[in-house]
């Protein structure tokens, strides 16, 4: 019971820290308004590098647990088995 307790007030705290102020709310484009302090991107190029960072983020995701639970390992004796069985 502890650690949900402990856990909810770290994600209140968490939730809160993370958004931006009102001045940074006027200086960041419309999507990302709540999310990010600063001034926001400069160019276009500034979008297009955040585009790329999230395509290989969610594809090595992705392929992390992909491989994780599927390797194609047959062994019993495998490394997955020590996550997986449980």
């Amino acid at each position: 019971m502890k650690k949900i307790t402990l856990g909810f007030f770290v994600f209140l705290f968490w939730a809160g820290y993370v958004q931006a102020c009102d001045a940074c709310k006027l200086q960041q484009p419309k999507i990302t308004q709540d999310l990010t302090h600063g001034t926001g991107p400069e160019s276009n190029w500034d979008w297009v590098i955040v585009s790329s960072i999230g395509i290989i983020t969610l594809g090595t995701l992705f392929f992390s647990f992909k491989f994780l639970a599927i390797p194609g390992e047959k062994n019993r004796k495998h490394i997955k088995n020590t996550i997986l069985d449980f």
